[in-house]
């Protein structure tokens, strides 16, 4: 038996993100406004309110998925990147060259 949950259902139904970190003393999730937007999330990873980003988590407890979004915000942040001229810091561009699997601005091949 299932009981209700105290959360009302409106502020669930939402895509929520999670930054994990690498901190001196190991890996952990950072708190996360609830209000966060994806267009908060990338703004924030690009001003440098995160530091040194392993995975981004994105879930909706409504609609019941969640899945590693990391490669999709790498290339979202790579496009703002370019379009913007912004520089970032080595550890967002080690994380955004991981997550791609190039250097940033780097064309990939046409065949």
């Amino acid at each position: 038996m299932s009981s209700p949950s105290i959360v009302p259902n409106d502020r669930l139904d939402k895509d929520f993100y999670l930054v994990l970190e690498n901190f001196r003393a190991g890996a952990a999730f950072r708190e996360t406004d609830e209000g966060i937007t994806y267009t908060t999330l990338i703004d924030d990873l690009l001003t440098g309110q995160y530091d040194q980003v392993l995975r981004i988590v994105a879930f909706n407890p409504v609609e019941g998925w969640s899945r590693d979004a990391s490669e999709d915000v790498a290339n979202a942040l790579e496009q703002h990147i370019a379009a913007e001229g912004r520089e970032v810091s080595e550890a967002m561009r080690d994380f955004i060259e991981g997550q791609t699997g190039r250097k940033i601005g780097q064309q990939l091949a046409l065949f």
